[in-house]
């Protein structure tokens, strides 16, 4: 035996030569073509498919559109419905302030001005904001107004509440000769619709920048007797006594504004 296992010849393996199979490479025309012409056809699809998308897709904005702008009128004609609606409550306000059954509130002593309460007092901020915004609107015509601010003196709210017949009174409110006008609301609506101007033809004009001398437009002044404290001294019993001259506030009328 051989030294070495590996070369002995009873353990080769003689195996049969096989030839490598022939594969033949056959060029399908019909296939290519149709292969291509499928590719086509695909693409050709996925374009029209495209358009159609696109189609829709502008259909679809479209509709959006037409439903905007639908909204768009809806809506604008809700606005002119509430406009004219508003119109008409002050259309119906106006003839009420034209008409002496609609104005069965008098403020006596008034038939020469025009009269305005409000508050000068900033706890409410609407009523506040209604106030002076009624008050630019008014001076804006450079006439003199009777100002009466109930928060400097309380004779101010009870005489309006007697005019108006109510215990609870909203601010502003606005007569003009006597006869009641209305809170704010209406003072801008008869403002916007030019009918105030009317209302107030008649009264003379101011000089522009007039400013009251003794008062400076506040309407208000310090009681000469008791120098606003509201107290004097009662010389015949040697008290203190509650001055007879001024308001709550130590305050008295401004004789050139108020006579």
């Amino acid at each position: 035996m051989s030294r070495f296992p590996y070369f002995n010849r009873s353990n080769t393996v003689h195996t049969a030569y096989s030839k490598p199979p022939q594969i033949s490479y056959v060029l399908d025309r019909s296939g290519s073509l149709s292969d291509i012409s499928d590719d086509s056809a695909k693409s050709k699809s996925s374009s029209n498919s495209s358009s159609m998308r696109g189609r829709m897709v502008k259909k679809i904005c479209g509709l959006f559109e037409t439903q905007s702008k639908s909204s768009s009128i809806a809506k604008s004609a809700t606005e002119e419905s509430v406009q004219s609606s508003k119109a008409k409550q002050g259309n119906s306000k106006l003839m009420k302030v034209d008409s002496d059954l609609g104005t069965p509130f008098r403020l006596p002593d008034a038939d020469d001005r025009v009269v305005v309460y409000f508050t000068s007092l900033r706890g409410v901020r609407r009523t506040f904001e209604d106030c002076s915004a009624v008050r630019m609107i008014l001076k804006g015509f450079r006439i003199w107004i009777d100002e009466r601010d109930v928060s400097m003196d309380a004779e101010y709210r009870k005489e309006l509440q007697c005019a108006l017949g109510e215990k609870n009174v909203t601010l502003p409110q606005v007569f003009v000769r006597g006869k009641y006008i209305g809170g704010a609301d209406v003072i801008r609506h008869l403002f916007e619709v030019g009918e105030l101007g009317k209302i107030l033809e008649g009264f003379p004009k101011t000089k522009p920048g007039f400013v009251c001398e003794s008062c400076a437009d506040l309407r208000f002044a310090p009681c000469w007797h008791c120098s606003g404290s509201r107290k004097v001294f009662d010389e015949d019993e040697g008290l203190l006594k509650r001055c007879l001259e001024c308001n709550e506030n130590g305050l008295i009328r401004c004789p050139n504004c108020c006579s």
